[in-house]
């Protein structure tokens, strides 16, 4: 029977994903990885070389799936932190995984590769949208930003008042206006 590589490594891939997200870097077992990907440990290791690395390539893939899937427009920061805070209640793992680097890596939980200079570039049109008069100099562009994802991380908290869809939509309409009146000029 041939062995389908990128079926195999999809797998793995999946299984972490999901054994990041529940136990973090420390608690997540790759013989549960393996388990649950029906592979074995040396093949994680084969594709990934080590926990911290394979833990990377989910952060790295999740964080990068994000920003594809809901770019962001300077222009119109409360429509996009209203789209943040639906996608991070789609896709909880990605809140999940974020607070694991953070709680287990601390500073250095921001240095994935290319993770740095996608902030940097949302800083930057943000400050643009501040030279063009679109959005408040209030705060520096970096701090603004930084406030808008805090209002969207603390509302975007995967919890049981989220199976009440109308709960969701107060919070994330909460989100939308807090950053309007961050933003007004």
């Amino acid at each position: 029977m041939k062995r389908d590589a990128q079926a195999t490594r999809q797998r793995i891939f999946d299984a972490a994903t999901a054994e990041f997200a529940q136990y973090g870097i420390a608690g997540a077992r790759i013989d549960r990885i393996a388990a649950a990907a029906g592979s074995n440990k040396a093949m994680i290791y084969t594709y990934f070389g080590s926990k911290d690395e394979l833990f990377d390539a989910v952060g790295l893939e999740q964080l990068n799936r994000h920003m594809n899937d809901v770019p962001m427009d300077a222009n119109h920061l409360p429509d996009y932190a209203a789209k943040v805070v639906e996608h991070y209640c789609q896709h909880p793992e990605i809140m999940r995984l974020v607070t694991w680097a953070r709680l287990e890596r601390g500073p250095d939980a921001g240095k994935l590769t290319g993770l740095l200079d996608a902030y940097q570039r949302k800083v930057e049109a943000v400050a643009q949208a501040q030279k063009e008069g679109k959005v408040s100099d209030r705060f520096p562009a970096a701090t603004l930003l930084e406030l808008i994802l805090c209002l969207i991380q603390t509302n975007a908290e995967p919890s049981a008042e989220f199976g009440d869809q109308d709960e969701f939509q107060r919070r994330q309409q909460a989100v939308k206006d807090a950053v309007a009146l961050l933003v007004q000029v």
